[in-house]
């Protein structure tokens, strides 16, 4: 929906003017058209009215007090019908704005969020977590408001002083000259701190991101923390990046006060030429008293949306700010591109062909021309030291890894030519990182797939959990809490199992599924997956070589090339690395 920023000839994004950032984000808002109608509308109501306020003192002062000159009754009752007009005004424009921003915020979370979903992948590696959910849920919320808002005000604000305006140049166009003066060294004003609050509020962005990611990165490794004594380094750390939001703070703050009191000064500049002269126009009977009143009533009316202007900056600094790292998480993150190629179930025969990976970071291939065919309904296991390639192999399945050369073929298609939802059907991984959602059981193993409660106890049964849920007093509608975090090692790799099984597709990955398991734990969750492995094609990877003894083939990988391949006994009678690292009886290849 939103214009992406541009770009200079070398690639890096040019700086927007504040109207081209602001047109970047309307498309979000624009849609609530009742809500700016009642909003601008209710503005244009409130800001008419300003003016009546001196121009009802004017009568009042010059005739109200005598009787027979003035209905003393028409001026409260006047007064008394403004200020209803004016609080309705402001209770519509409100509840306006409100709505406007509310439906705007919606669309934005959910562009952001649906962006999340189909971004490429590299977006969870160039980004933490904390501040990717920082952007979506606070700083788009705390923008939007600030800035609708801001918006709004500001509106409101010129309306208000183009109406006070109007009235002074019919009361004494002379005056109000002086009080234009006053204009163009406000707008300096502005232009110039406005730069500076916006390169603050970046860096406030990005150093309260740095502060959030070490309070994540604390939060998961509490325990290595604590054993091995680094709460004092940590808390050094958190105290640095503290101070430097601190003294960020404080700056942007220097900048807005600055700000406000410099155009509060120039107001009284002007005010002061201006009674000044407005007293010597008195003197010379040029001006009546109700005149002088109200002249210098509407000028001080007029210092309020003059601050108000000067201020106005900062909101809408902070709140495009905010607002533009979501549209830049939207706009300079790639979507994943998949083909068009489509199949409801596959067969499951996988060929890699002069397969190469290098890393970014790496300066060895993680897979190195790797050359592997693997039949359907077969299981082949990898095995090999760590960081042989295994991982990055079985990655490139579902394209969450991109080869740097070669191809992987599914059936005879290309990998790439496979529309990616289509694609991913055809895969179950389990591995030992087990991610639950903190929902019901029944929701986490049918995940993505309409919830059949037979068919989801028949999995955990097949999992070997048919004790667990008959333990739980609510059963399938149990919620797991951060992660099933208060379920065992071994359950929560079960569980993983059951949804695997339940979504049935005719491919198999088993990353290090038993790795971090204890013998009786083992035991359990290699019965299931030799139910899970049953009549599809399944690839394991595993570090206990006796996991994957009853595979139809061995691969034993080094430097991200097969070097040796087999059954078990074949690579045993071969006496080779296979045989060497089974002999010493390694349980972590």
């Amino acid at each position: 929906m939103s214009q992406p920023p541009e770009k200079s000839a070398l690639g890096a994004p040019v700086k927007l003017t504040t109207s081209r950032r602001i047109a970047r984000v309307w498309p979000y808002f624009r849609g609530s058209r009742t809500g700016w109608i009642l909003a601008i509308g209710a503005t244009i109501v409130a800001a008419a009215t300003e003016p009546f306020v001196p121009a009802l003192l004017k009568p009042l002062l010059d005739r109200g007090f005598q009787r027979d000159a003035f209905n003393l009754w028409l001026v409260p009752l006047s007064l008394m019908l403004l200020f209803t007009v004016r609080g309705l005004s402001a209770f519509l424009a409100q509840f306006a704005l409100a709505k406007v921003t509310n439906d705007g915020l919606l669309n934005l979370r959910k562009a952001m969020f649906g962006k999340l979903l189909s971004a490429r992948l590299s977006l969870f590696s160039d980004q933490s977590s904390s501040a990717i959910a920082n952007t979506v849920v606070y700083e788009v919320f705390n923008g939007s408001s600030l800035l609708i808002n801001s918006v709004m005000k500001l509106a409101r604000d010129v309306l208000t002083l183009l109406a006070l305006i109007g009235y002074l140049v019919y009361l004494n166009w002379k005056l109000t000259l002086i009080v234009a003066l006053l204009f163009p060294a406000v707008a300096f004003v502005i232009q110039n701190l406005s730069k500076r609050l916006y390169r603050l509020t970046k860096e406030s962005q990005t150093a309260t991101d740095g502060l959030a990611y070490v309070v994540e990165e604390n939060v998961m490794a509490y325990r290595d923390i604590r054993l091995h004594g680094a709460q004092a380094s940590q808390a050094s750390r958190f105290d640095a990046l503290s101070n430097s939001l601190r003294r960020l703070s404080m700056k942007a703050t220097a900048a807005y006060a600055g700000m406000s009191a410099i155009t509060q000064v120039l107001a009284a500049v002007a005010l002061s030429a201006v009674v000044s002269i407005a007293l010597v126009q008195s003197s010379e009977n040029t001006t009546t008293v109700g005149g002088f009143v109200a002249f210098v009533t509407a000028m001080l009316l007029l210092i309020s949306p003059i601050k108000s202007l000067s201020d106005a900056a900062t909101p809408i600094t902070r709140g495009l700010a905010a607002i533009e790292r979501g549209l830049d998480l939207m706009d300079l993150t790639p979507d994943e591109v998949g083909g068009a190629f489509e199949k409801s179930r596959a067969n499951g025969n996988l060929e890699f062909s002069n397969v190469s990976v290098l890393y970014k970071t790496d300066s060895v291939p993680a897979l190195n021309q790797f050359n592997l065919s693997v039949k359907a309904g077969e299981t082949v296991a990898l095995v090999g030291a760590s960081g042989s390639g295994k991982t990055t192999l079985v990655n490139l399945l579902p394209r969450f890894v991109e080869a740097t050369s070669g191809k992987v073929y599914l059936d005879g298609q290309e990998l790439r030519s496979w529309s990616l939802p289509s694609l991913r059907t055809q895969f179950s991984f389990v591995s030992q990182h087990v991610v639950m959602l903190n929902d019901s059981i029944a929701v986490n193993v049918a995940l993505g797939q309409p919830i059949d409660r037979n068919r989801v106890r028949d999995c955990l049964a097949a999992a070997n959990l048919a004790a667990l849920l008959a333990d739980l007093p609510e059963g399938l509608d149990t919620i797991l809490g951060h992660n099933a975090m208060q379920l065992s090692g071994g359950q929560r790799q079960r569980l993983a199992i059951a949804r695997a099984l339940y979504k049935d597709a005719p491919i198999l990955v088993l990353d290090e599924a038993t790795s971090a398991l204890d013998t009786e734990s083992e035991l359990a969750v290699q019965e299931a997956i030799r139910r899970l492995t049953s009549n599809r094609t399944s690839l394991i990877i595993a570090h206990r070589l006796s996991t994957v003894q009853h595979a139809d083939r061995i691969i034993m990988m080094d430097a991200g090339r097969p070097i040796e391949s087999g059954t078990h006994l074949e690579l045993l009678e071969k006496n080779g690395a296979y045989a060497h690292l089974y002999r010493l009886g390694f349980q972590s290849a």
